[in-house]
């Protein structure tokens, strides 16, 4: 991207967005150097360049806007190969439609299970698996978010998820809620960790996470522009979970003023599980951008518009999160 004073920006410009030309110039100012003032708040403020202040500030997006490709496929169990190759053609697929980001389901590469099966496909982070992965981002110049079976160390096994960016393996997530049903074979992650690629910063949340709203907070509160949910999901059809979606995840989005991406497996998992087929995009006002149910494999492509975030993060009545009292939410 540009530089601003020594630092990495990039910057939005005149591009088609849902059928409407945009052309914006916005950078983020960090709360440690914003002026805070209306419209500034825990995570600082969006402000078009040209205006003072621009010292130490952080700056999204490029002459085009960010694009984010969400992929619904099929992921059999304990066959790796098989879906490595297979996100390996969706990868592919993305560099074709110019995608930065490319997020994939919950396991996508071990497939799921709530067996002890699945541990068979465990392996540590970093690893053959995450060698890979790199292999395809760096091939295709994309940032690949990936979920796999992880043998952690003193042979804990977690649901992960892995950041690799054409640089490599950025970080991983580890599931921090487990499901019930999860609990004989999988461990709970402990950190809260953020990742950045091409100008944005984004936390990732797996499946049963999104039932617990304070993580996304946690996420906007350190500077999240957006959060992936990542799916595993299995039972009843894609309307049936896009409308169980669409009761929790725009309040992810409204709530925080954060984009929200969501994508599902899909299919037979060859374990005696099916998954629909779903994929949504939410803006940070919480209104639905894009939405996919299918019964077959499928990647929705969304361009995040920066846009929609200055307007929900300059408005003293939209943006929440300045006027949030955490010292009341908690016992002493």
């Amino acid at each position: 991207g540009n530089t601003v004073r020594g630092q990495r920006c990039l910057t939005w410009q005149a591009f088609i967005f849902e059928g409407i030309q945009v052309s914006s110039t916005l950078v983020y100012q960090h709360p440690t150097t914003a002026t805070i003032n209306r419209g500034a708040g825990p995570l600082g403020r969006w402000v078009r360049t040209g205006q003072r202040n621009r010292r130490h500030t952080r700056c999204i997006c490029s002459d085009t806007p960010r694009r984010i490709a969400a992929v619904i496929c099929n992921a059999p169990l304990n066959r790796v190969n098989d879906n490595l190759a297979r996100m390996a053609r969706w990868v592919a697929a993305a560099e074709k439609q110019n995608v930065d980001i490319i997020c994939f389901p919950e396991l996508n590469i071990s497939g799921y299970s709530t067996r002890e099966s699945l541990q068979i496909s465990a392996q540590p982070i970093p690893g053959p698996i995450t060698d890979k992965i790199a292999a395809m981002a760096a091939g295709h110049n994309v940032t690949i978010l990936a979920g796999m079976v992880e043998n952690g160390r003193s042979g804990k096994v977690f649901v992960s998820h892995v950041v690799v960016s054409a640089e490599g393996l950025q970080g991983v997530y580890r599931k921090l809620h487990v499901a019930p049903p999860e609990l004989p074979i999988f461990n709970a992650g402990q950190k809260v960790p953020l990742f950045e690629s091409d100008g944005i910063k984004f936390g990732i949340q797996l499946c049963y996470d999104a039932h617990f709203p304070e993580l996304t907070t946690r996420m906007a509160v350190e500077g999240a522009d957006m959060v992936f949910f990542p799916h595993a999901s299995p039972r009843n059809s894609a309307q049936q979970k896009a409308t169980s979606w669409l009761r929790h995840l725009p309040a992810r989005a409204f709530d925080n003023g954060l984009f929200v991406v969501a994508c599902n497996q899909v299919g037979e998992n060859q374990s005696g599980l099916f998954f629909p087929g779903v994929a949504v995009a939410i803006d940070p006002s919480g209104n639905l951008l894009q939405e996919r149910l299918t019964d077959t494999e499928e990647m929705m492509i969304v361009d995040l518009d920066a846009e929609a975030l200055n307007a929900v993060r300059s408005h003293p009545m939209r943006y929440f999160l300045p006027n949030r009292r955490p010292d009341m939410y908690s016992k002493s």
